[in-house]
């Protein structure tokens, strides 16, 4: 590992920073719930006082993005002001408001031999974060960390530094005030290509990665990674319309999951529609879908005269944008199956008012969430009680789903006794 970069406090190679987040990181594990709340209160005030520094670090970091055409749904992440800049402060006073997992025993038990057994929450220890163009990913992770008893080391993307960076630094300033080493939440200032290899090469400094970021960044961590991955994947996120759904409603709740916040991973990209209940879904959906480029197999083509032929690729994509694919079925197994074949495991919806159909799909489909009747803008660590979430993971070990608090812990076993021998 060759990288050279710049911390908080001078010249430091990655291999240095890395011992200063590990050091940290024992720190923070023994930490009491009453200093972690502490941190995480003058982390929020901070956020707020410092608001014009990160408004105008942020400025230079969309000037830079709009003339490398970075793309609306990137520079949507990218945006900050100050009404996001007071959600992120709340964000982390309502983690604040969570209970503290660690020491929770979640299990008990006297063995006959008069062993006594528990399992207990413990920090995992550092985590590591490689994310793209999400600021808000800075003070969300470093928050649930801090309060999970973990450090946390951050690695953001060159599109974003000016406004992680500034973001970072007054978190350091707010631990360091709270008598917490600011080396618990630290970031990478190097952003190249070669120092993201490193930085997921980290074996026995990062005791878990955790990255947030589009198909090519999965792709590298994959390819890469020398340390535990929890994949935050993308979201090819589907709707299925059955028979018996009530047209109004879907419409509405077609209408929030796709257009609330389209840059998203929990925006839906594929719409199914059962044979008899397109028509009516179809007869408006330019009105109640405005500005979506609308994508459909030969039925929706017929009905929409503004929609594209869907390509067998648009189904599998997540478009992160104002595009919708569209295509009808003859019936729920036929979604399931679209579903198996093309969704990303991340969240997929069914609008029906048949209680066994709802039971089926939920049943059948395997994805991290699965929902009846609402809108798939849902699938979020604060929309469900969570507080900020540090992800939203499509794999099935550790943690599935949006990662709050507890996804940041794990069990160890504590065997007390008094004075047993193995026979």
């Amino acid at each position: 590992m060759a990288s050279s970069l710049t911390s908080f406090g001078g010249h430091l190679s990655i291999i240095e920073l890395a011992s200063g987040v590990k050091q940290a990181s024992k720190t923070l594990a023994l930490a009491s719930s009453t200093q972690k709340n502490h941190a995480l209160l003058l982390m929020a005030e901070m956020l707020i006082v410092g608001m014009d520094s990160i408004l105008s670090a942020n400025e230079s970091d969309l000037k830079r993005a709009v003339a490398s055409d970075l793309g609306d749904a990137s520079i949507d992440r990218l945006i900050l002001n100050e009404a996001r800049l007071l959600a992120m402060a709340d964000q982390i006073k309502e983690v604040v408001q969570l209970a503290d997992p660690i020491g929770e025993i979640t299990d008990g038990y006297l063995l006959p031999n008069g062993l006594r057994v528990r399992r207990e929450r413990v920090p995992l220890g550092v985590v590591g974060i490689i994310y793209e163009n999400r600021p808000n990913v800075t003070s969300d992770s470093a928050a649930l960390c801090i309060k999970s008893g973990n450090a946390a080391f951050l690695r953001g993307s060159s599109a974003a530094i000016s406004s992680n960076l500034a973001i970072a630094d007054l978190i350091a300033s707010a631990l360091e005030k709270s008598g917490l080493p600011r080396q618990a939440v630290t970031i990478m200032r190097e952003t190249s290509r070669e120092s993201a290899v490193d930085f997921m090469n980290l074996s026995g400094y990062i005791d878990c990665l955790i990255p947030r970021g589009g198909r090519s960044l999965l792709d590298t961590v994959r390819a890469n990674a020398k340390v535990p991955v929890i994949i935050d994947g993308d979201g090819n996120c589907h709707i299925f319309v059955d028979a018996t759904a009530d047209v109004a409603s879907a419409k509405r709740i077609i209408a929030n999951s796709k257009m609330q916040r389209p840059g998203v991973c929990n925006a839906v990209e594929t719409v199914l529609l059962h044979e008899k209940i397109a028509p009516q879904i179809l007869e408006d959906i330019t009105s109640f879908l405005p500005n979506v480029e609308i994508r459909g197999d030969d039925f929706v083509c017929s009905l929409v005269p503004t929609a594209k032929r869907a390509s067998e690729q648009d189904f599998a994509t997540e478009f992160l944008d104002l595009i919708l694919a569209v295509k009808v079925v003859t019936d729920m197994d036929e979604a399931i199956s679209h579903i198996a074949t093309y969704g990303s495991g991340h969240s997929e919806a069914i609008l029906t008012s048949d209680f066994v159909n709802a039971n089926r799909f939920t049943r059948e489909v395997d994805a991290a969430a699965v929902l009846v009747n609402t809108s798939t803008r849902f699938v979020d660590g604060n929309q469900l009680g969570l507080g900020a979430e540090i992800g939203i993971s499509t794999q099935k070990l550790h943690a599935r789903g949006p990662m709050g608090l507890k996804a940041l812990t794990c069990e160890r076993y504590v065997i007390e006794g008094d004075g047993q021998i193995r026979p």
